[in-house]
């Protein structure tokens, strides 16, 4: 029953409920973010824009932005792909497997950042084997971020997978179609929101990545050098403003992102229903 704009339910509670939720979300994310853009306010718009469109600081937006846009596509895939493996098939270790997925978010980000770095080092047991440079470069970036990165996109298509019918793939492939159609005509649209939740959760871990980040990165400026990574030199130099005038950039430029990956999430499901 709706009375007024409140929905009630059998169990009471929701003026506690609904205040305890406004106070944790002012606290933890509402006051934060608006103390950010409070300090950056105390720059004047020349110097504000100065600071946001440095050389340097463009620089740093192409390698965040560039290399977690690639990490999150390729995990996309991969998640998807390691999913599909962990719900259609049943082989030995499955359960060993399906527990490794969630390591990077066990793994301290440090300890992820060290340990691929001495993989991919010039010295590294992978990186000698290679023809090209991997740690300290853009590439090196986008593999520590795909590492930490495919648990959200496994852990979000997973139980979408789990919930189709296995029979709705048998019913598709006895009218004649083949395992390209049955998956892009009736296991494609139904877990592409899930993908594109998974995509962005990827994408939004991979922009704020510090730890498991500067290791591998080198931290040069203007080739490998992220925007966290400034936005601390930044703190370290004591320059308040000029480190939430980044912060305040970085988080406009993401919102309109995950925006449109919402929107684009929201299309697709609706246009599924339909």
């Amino acid at each position: 029953m709706k009375i007024g704009w409140k929905r009630w339910s059998v169990l009471p509670g929701f003026g506690l409920a609904m205040g305890y939720t406004l106070t944790y979300l002012s606290l933890l994310v509402l006051i934060p973010l608006a103390g950010t853009f409070l300090k950056s306010a105390t720059l004047t718009w020349p110097e504000f824009w100065e600071t946001i469109t440095s050389p340097r600081a463009l620089a740093s937006y192409r390698v965040t932005f560039g290399t977690s846009l690639v990490a999150a596509l390729l995990n996309a895939v991969s998640g998807l792909l390691v999913a599909w493996v962990l719900t259609r098939y049943r082989f030995f270790g499955r359960r060993f497997v399906d527990a490794l997925v969630d390591l990077p978010f066990a793994l301290p980000t440090a300890v992820a950042g060290i340990a691929l770095t001495a993989i991919y080092a010039p010295t590294g047991w992978v990186g000698k084997l290679v023809p090209f440079k991997v740690a300290f470069t853009p590439l090196g970036i986008t593999i520590a971020l795909v590492f930490i990165g495919v648990p959200f996109v496994v852990r979000t298509v997973q139980p979408v997978l789990e919930d189709i019918e296995p029979e709705l793939e048998q019913v598709a492939a006895s009218l004649g179609a083949n395992r390209w159609q049955t998956f892009t005509r009736v296991v494609m649209p139904a877990v592409w929101p899930a993908v594109l939740t998974g995509f962005a959760l990827s994408f939004a871990r991979a922009v704020g990545e510090y730890g498991s980040v500067i290791f591998i990165a080198g931290n040069m400026p203007m080739r490998t050098e992220i925007t966290p990574l400034l936005i601390v030199t930044q703190l370290e130099q004591y320059n308040y403003a000029g480190a939430t005038s980044l912060a305040v950039a970085m988080l406009v430029v993401s919102f309109g992102m995950l925006l449109t990956i919402n929107a684009l999430q929201w299309w697709g499901t609706r246009r599924h229903l339909a």
